[in-house]
């Protein structure tokens, strides 16, 4: 409980010095392999105006050397907490009123004047080879992918991210 504790003063005290969007805005990452990828996340995150995020199943958690390379101290002042199972993050998040968007290779292609609620909304990303839980994704109220238009038809999931997080953060009705 001491843990929990610790944890929720750090997001009050993170929250008061950091600029997060509002409506809030949060990642999901589901079963992400590459710790230096998580440090990118952590990093855009911060920039973007994240409030949260939620670290589950194998993505690796700080501290960890090759997050805290590609963070560049982000991992130490975005909240952020590890849960086993994604889906029982998205399920508690949906029950909380949030709106779940997941970012896939498949899905509605992504465009700059797409509808964004006015709720929470929390972006779910997955791992770099099999992407996104299936029944996580289940819970998703609208699954995204960004066009493309050569041959490997994805993008690395820190780029991809970086796209969809700093277009959020540039809409009117989601500011600081």
């Amino acid at each position: 409980m001491l843990q929990v504790e610790k944890q929720l003063h750090k997001e009050r005290m993170t929250e008061k010095t950091r600029d997060v969007l509002q409506p809030p805005v949060r990642a999901v990452l589901d079963n992400l392999r590459s710790a230096w990828n998580v440090g990118s996340l952590f990093r855009t995150a911060d920039a973007a105006g994240f409030q949260h995020l939620h670290l589950c199943g194998i993505t690796p958690t700080p501290p960890h050397e090759g997050i805290a390379k590609t963070a560049l101290g982000a991992e130490q002042v975005v909240p952020w907490s590890y849960h086993p199972d994604a889906v029982d993050v998205l399920e508690r998040l949906r029950w909380e009123g949030w709106t779940l968007w997941a970012l896939e290779t498949e899905g509605e292609p992504w465009h700059l004047d797409m509808a964004v609620p006015d709720t929470p909304l929390a972006v779910v990303v997955g791992n770099e080879r099999a992407g996104i839980d299936p029944h996580a994704l289940a819970l998703c109220h609208r699954v995204v992918t960004l066009p493309m238009r050569g041959v490997k038809r994805s993008l690395n999931v820190t780029v991809a991210f970086g796209i969809l997080a700093f277009w959020l953060s540039t809409l009117p009705d989601r500011k600081p």
